[in-house]
């Protein structure tokens, strides 16, 4: 058997991701030998894998869903935003030069093509089924000539992909949605768009089924399950464009916390931020309140302030300044208040940045609260490290171009310490159990608060608890037997044609 499945989406955001992980871990659960596939993603938040590539971090999500190892395979396109207007562009796992959306729409993207069509082939020759996830929208008709990730993967593979539609209920508008995708296809198109699936529905599922039915009678195609909204499903994010993310609390475990008090994390919302997922573990902890913020009064009142990575370290820094966030940083660390440094965010507390790569702004000045020079260097390092601190086993992986030359204060990871600032490149680090609780400890001292941390919160139990539900919406909600035949057996025959069509 080579299976296979394209989730689309009607927008951005549908919850392709999502519904991708809860069909390969519904599969895998089923004894298939399943695999992810993405071919190009737009995300600043990445994974290293263990041949040292880099990846999209939705689909190393995936790759846990399905219980294998994430590869470059699975992700073979990587773009990384640095502005509005262009990317880094990372082939097979290493980068290969910086283009514009033009640039890259104008001829590179369909080059790519014979790398993307290789790797999905190479999973299907080894998996029995690969579930594919697609990006934005596939009925984007000034991009489709070019297209690699939507209809242009699902039509050139070879057995050739059905397509499920996901819509996300929640905003509104789904019906119109699903049928002004259909509509705005080509006939060959439209011949692969199998039916629906309606994601993050609340209510009574029986009011909503007299427009399944007008939706059938409309297009020709068949719902196949409507996915009830769930709370705190706490999965890896995808898109990293957001410029703030002031307001928003990353979902924590319910559980009340083991000591007197809470602990209260602000992160630091830079421009152009990078696996912000690295607080997911904080947010996981039973009393750890977890917000990202972007004025500085909202320091006022927080335990540990997180300076995340991000993709242009440089602008961080600046808006950093413009801000006033910088002020109150230096003032925390005189004043022996808890900073966490990561990756960008460890380079920017540092004393000097020389960074002729990434912004080419040359010599620029850091905060001066860690004693550490950083050069950016054209290679980047991509590694897996495994290591000891605080007394605890700590592995974690690095995405960074800056190489940091630390020439004091105590030595925390690859970084350093100094009084209540820590800075470090490795992300994840705060998904070793043991060194995590040792950390929140330290912070809790630091802070003057009667924060226990947890005895028996195992990060990896809940990310494996969190896919298990992803697989159970999909095994309680979906037709899984209409679902496996679309796999095992593609697109049904016959589908009809909605005009008017995508235009010449």
């Amino acid at each position: 058997m080579s299976g296979g499945l394209l989730v689309a989406g009607t927008t951005s955001d549908a919850g392709k991701s999502v519904v991708t992980a809860g069909i390969c871990r519904w599969l895998v659960r089923r004894g298939v030998k399943v695999a992810p596939f993405k071919a190009q993603n737009m995300s600043l938040n990445s994974f290293v894998t263990r041949e040292g590539a880099e990846i999209g971090r939705a689909q190393a999500m995936q790759a846990q869903a399905c219980r294998v190892e994430p590869t470059a395979l699975m992700n073979p396109v990587l773009l990384k935003p640095g502005s509005d207007q262009s990317s880094q562009v990372v082939l097979m796992g290493r980068p290969v030069g910086e283009l514009s959306a033009r640039g890259y729409h104008g001829g590179r993207q369909q080059q790519l093509l014979g790398t993307v069509l290789d790797c999905l082939a190479e999973l299907r020759g080894t998996y029995d089924a690969v579930i594919c996830e697609g990006a934005g929208s596939p009925a984007e008709i000034n991009l489709r000539r070019t297209d690699i990730v939507n209809m242009g993967i699902a039509r050139n593979a070879r057995p050739r992909l059905p397509v499920l539609v996901v819509g996300d209920i929640d905003r509104g508008g789904v019906f119109a949605s699903f049928f002004g995708t259909v509509a705005l296809l080509s006939r060959e198109d439209q011949e692969l768009v199998a039916g629906f699936l309606v994601n993050k529905f609340r209510g009574d599922v029986s009011l909503l089924e007299p427009g399944l039915d007008m939706l059938h009678g409309l297009t020709g195609r068949r719902t196949y399950g409507v996915l009830p909204f769930r709370h705190g499903l706490g999965i890896d994010e995808e898109d990293g464009m957001a410029v703030s993310l002031r307001g928003t609390v990353r979902e924590s475990n319910v559980a009340p916390p083991v000591g007197e008090d809470v602990l209260r994390v602000a992160v630091c919302a830079l421009p152009l931020m990078s696996n912000f997922t690295d607080v997911d573990a904080l947010a996981a902890e039973p009393g750890v309140v977890v917000r990202f913020v972007d004025r500085p009064e909202e320091l006022a009142d927080a335990d540990l302030v997180v300076v995340p990575g991000t993709r242009g370290t440089v602008r961080a820094l600046q808006w950093l300044r413009e801000s006033g966030l910088a002020d109150v940083l230096v003032r925390r660390a005189a004043d022996g208040r808890p900073v966490l440094g990561v990756c960008g965010g460890f380079q920017i507390l540092g004393e000097r940045i020389e960074d002729d790569v990434e912004s080419r702004a040359g010599q620029v000045d850091g905060l001066g609260v860690l004693p550490v020079r950083v050069r950016f260097a054209r290679e980047k390092t991509l590694t897996r490290p495994v290591g000891e601190a605080l007394g605890e086993p700590v592995e974690g992986y690095e995405i960074h171009h800056g190489v940091a030359d630390v020439t004091g204060g105590e030595t925390f990871l690859d970084g350093c310490r100094v009084g209540a600032v820590w800075g470090t490149h490795w992300h994840s680090s705060l998904e070793s159990d043991g060194f995590r609780r040792a950390f929140l400890r330290e912070v809790a001292a630091a802070a003057g608060r009667r924060f226990v941390p947890a005895p028996d919160t195992s990060f990896a139990a809940l990310r494996e608890e969190q896919l298990d539900r992803l697989g159970d919406l999909i095994e309680e909600h979906a037709d899984t037997d209409a679902l496996w035949r679309l796999i095992e057996s593609g697109a049904p025959q016959g589908l009809p044609f909605i005009p008017p069509g995508a235009p010449a």
